[in-house]
C-alpha cells in the first residue's frame, strides 16, 4: 500500500492503536509487522483498561472521537466497561476558544456577535467532537442555544478518512474480517452520516420535519431553528429549559408519571421508524432532557435515520417476531432483507436465532430487550455470511438506547408490551399512508386499463387457442440429469431382459441334442448359460460401483 508522507504517521497510529486493543491480526494483514516497536510500548504500557481507550481516541482528534461516541452505543461490538468509559466523550469533549467562536459567528452570519444578540455566554454549555454550543437570547429577548462548528474540522475529517478508507479497503481484499463485516461499506456509511452532521442547515431541516411529524405528541417537544441566524456552521435554535434525563434528582422523579412519559417516547419512536421513514437515530440519554414543564426535548438531530416503504415493513415483522419470542419468523425475515454472501449458513443461522429468541423467552417476555436482540440478530447474521441493512443495526442501536431512557423513567417498562400496543395503530397508520390521493388515482388509472383491455385481450387468447398457436413451453430443473438417470435405468433393465431371455434360451436348448457338446451337455446351451453368468456378473459390479459413486 502506498501512503504519501503525511498520511504514514496516521496510518501508524491507528496500526498501533489496533494492535494495543488486540487486533494484531488486522495491523499484520495492513503491511506493518510492529508498528512503532509495538511489544515494547506495550510493555511500559502494561495493562490497558478502558479509560485509555477514550483517552486515545480523544488525542487522535474530532474523527476518532465521534467514532468513539458511535461505539459507545454499540453493546454487540464492545464490552460493558469500554461502553462506560466511551460515554464521556458524548459531551465531555475539550472546548475550542470564544476567539474561534466569535470569528466563525461573524464570518457565517456576516455581523459582530454584539450585533445580532443581545447575549452571548463566553462558557460553552457542552462541548462535542463536531462543535460546541452556548446559550444566548436573541435582540427580541428569545432565548436560545447557537451550536457552533469547530475550525477546520471539514478539511481534518476528510484527510481523516483517507487514510481510513485506504485501511478498510486493504483490509477488505486481504483479510477474513475485512470480507465479512465490509469494513469500507461501514466507513462509507460513517462518512456520509457526519457529513450530514456537518451540515448544521440539513440538521435545521431535520428539527423542522422531526418537529412536525411528532406534532400531535403533547409531551414531545422538538427546539425549533432560528433560519436567519443558521448557516452550514452554525446552527441557532430554541432554547430548552431543563435537565439531562440523567441528572434528575429524586425528588423531581416523584413529580412525574414516568410510565407515561416512556410510553409517549416509545411510540413516538416507533412512529418516525415505521410510518414517517425519518428518525432520530441518536437517542442516548445526553440528547434527552426532561423540561421544565415536565415533557421530553429531543436534542441533536444531526443524526437521523431513514427506512423506505419496504424496509418499514420487513422491520415492522422483525420487531414483532422478536417482542413476541418467534424466532424461525425473525431468522426468515432476516435472510428476506439481507444481502446473501458465498458462504452464507441457511441452516446454522436459522439455529442461532431460534436459540437466541428462545434463550431470551426463558427470561419472560417483560425482560426482552428488543434493541439488545436486534444488536444480537445482526451479529449472527454477520458471522453466517448475511450482509444486513444499515437501517437494522441503527434501529438496534437506538431502541438499545431508548430502553436506557426507559429504564431512568420507568424501570418497570416492558418495551416488548409496548410494541404489542402499539402495533394495530402503526398498521393503521401505515395503510392510511399508502391510501394518499396520488396513490388512489394511480390505482384507479390501472384499473381502467386493465377492465377497458380486457376484451381485446381476451379475443386475442381464444384466437389463439382456435388456430393453435399456443404453445406450452416447460422448463425442467437440472433435465439434463433426469434423462440421464431414466436412461441408466432404461439400460439396466433392458441389459436385464437380454439376460433373461439368454438364461430362458439356453434352457429350451438343452432339449437339443446335437454333435456338439460341452461338460456332457449341448454346447450351445452351454454358452448362452455361460454368456448369461458373465452378463449377470458385470451387471451387478456394474450397479455396485454406481451406487457407491452417487453417495460421495
Amino acid at each position: 500500500m502506498k501512503l504519501s508522507l503525511n498520511h504514514l504517521k496516521r496510518y501508524k497510529q491507528i496500526a498501533f492503536l489496533l494492535w494495543k486493543y488486540g487486533r494484531s491480526d488486522l495491523v499484520k494483514n495492513m503491511g506493518l509487522e510492529e508498528p512503532y516497536d509495538a511489544e515494547e510500548d506495550l510493555k511500559k504500557i502494561g495493562d490497558v483498561t478502558p479509560d485509555q481507550l477514550a483517552d486515545d481516541l480523544e488525542a487522535m482528534g474530532p474523527t476518532y472521537i465521534k467514532l468513539g461516541q458511535v461505539l459507545a452505543g454499540r453493546p454487540d461490538l464492545l464490552p460493558a466497561p469500554y461502553l462506560k468509559a466511551l460515554e464521556r466523550l458524548q459531551d465531555k469533549v475539550t472546548p475550542f476558544s470564544y476567539d474561534e467562536v466569535e470569528q466563525i459567528v461573524m464570518s457565517e452570519l456576516g455581523v459582530r456577535i454584539s450585533k445580532a444578540f443581545s447575549r452571548f455566554d463566553i462558557v460553552p454549555l457542552a462541548a462535542a467532537s463536531l462543535g460546541q454550543v452556548h446559550a444566548a437570547a436573541l435582540r427580541d429577548g428569545r432565548e436560545v442555544v447557537v451550536k457552533v462548528q469547530r475550525p477546520g474540522i471539514r478539511a481534518q475529517i476528510a484527510d481523516d478518512f483517507e487514510v481510513l478508507a485506504e485501511i478498510a479497503g486493504f483490509l477488505d481484499k486481504h483479510t477474513e474480517a475485512g470480507r465479512r463485516y465490509r469494513f469500507l461499506t461501514v466507513l462509507e456509511e460513517f462518512r456520509i452520516a457526519i457529513q450530514q452532521e456537518l451540515n448544521y442547515e440539513k440538521e435545521a431541516q431535520n428539527l423542522v420535519t422531526v418537529g412536525a411529524n411528532l406534532k400531535e405528541f403533547p409531551l414531545i417537544t422538538v427546539p425549533q431553528p432560528v433560519p436567519d441566524y443558521s448557516t452550514r456552521s452554525v446552527l441557532t435554535m430554541d432554547y430548552v429549559q431543563g435537565s439531562k434525563i440523567t441528572s434528575i434528582s429524586p425528588l423531581v422523579r416523584m413529580d412525574i408519571d414516568g410510565a407515561v412519559l416512556v410510553e409517549e417516547v416509545f411510540k413516538a419512536y416507533l412512529k418516525q421508524v415505521l410510518v414517517d421513514g425519518i428518525f432520530h437515530a441518536d437517542p442516548h440519554p445526553g440528547n434527552v432532557f426532561l423540561t421544565s414543564d415536565h415533557r421530553i426535548a429531543l436534542l441533536d438531530l444531526g443524526m437521523v435515520g431513514h427506512t423506505a416503504p419496504s424496509m418499514q415493513e420487513s422491520l415492522l415483522k422483525l420487531l414483532l417476531a422478536v417482542s413476541e419470542g418467534k424466532g424461525e419468523e425473525a431468522a426468515e425475515t432476516v435472510i428476506r432483507m439481507s444481502e446473501k454472501l458465498p458462504s452464507f449458513n441457511a441452516t446454522e443461522f436459522r439455529r442461532k436465532i431460534s436459540q437466541l429468541v428462545a434463550a431470551r423467552l426463558d427470561q419472560g417476555l417483560e425482560k426482552i430487550n428488543v434493541g439488545q436482540s436486534l444488536l444480537d440478530v445482526s451479529a449472527h447474521a454477520r458471522d453466517n455470511g448475511l450482509f444486513v441493512p444499515s437501517e437494522l443495526t441503527l434501529l438496534g442501536k437506538t431502541l438499545l438506547q431508548l430502553d436506557e431512557v426507559g429504564r431512568i423513567l420507568d424501570p418497570a417498562f416492558d418495551p416488548n408490551a409496548s410494541i404489542r400496543r402499539n402495533v394495530t395503530d402503526l398498521l393503521t397508520r401505515r395503510m392510511k399512508k399508502d391510501l394518499t390521493q396520488g396513490s388512489v388515482f394511480s390505482s384507479l388509472l390501472e384499473l381502467k386499463d386493465f377492465t377497458t383491455q380486457l376484451p381485446g385481450r381476451l379475443n386475442r387468447i381464444m384466437d389463439a387457442v382456435t388456430n393453435a398457436e399456443v404453445e406450452v413451453k416447460v422448463k425442467a430443473v437440472d433435465a439434463k440429469l433426469m434423462l440421464d438417470g431414466m436412461q441408466k435405468i432404461a439400460n439396466r433393465i433392458t441389459t436385464g431382459l437380454v439376460l433373461a431371455a439368454l438364461i430362458m434360451g439356453a434352457a429350451l436348448m438343452m432339449r437339443i441334442e446335437t454333435s456338439f457338446r460341452l461338460l456332457g451337455y449341448p454346447g450351445i446351451a452351454i454358452l448362452c448359460f455361460l454368456a448369461a453368468a458373465a452378463g449377470g456378473f458385470w451387471l451387478l459390479i456394474n450397479i455396485f460401483i454406481q451406487d457407491e459413486r452417487s453417495k460421495d
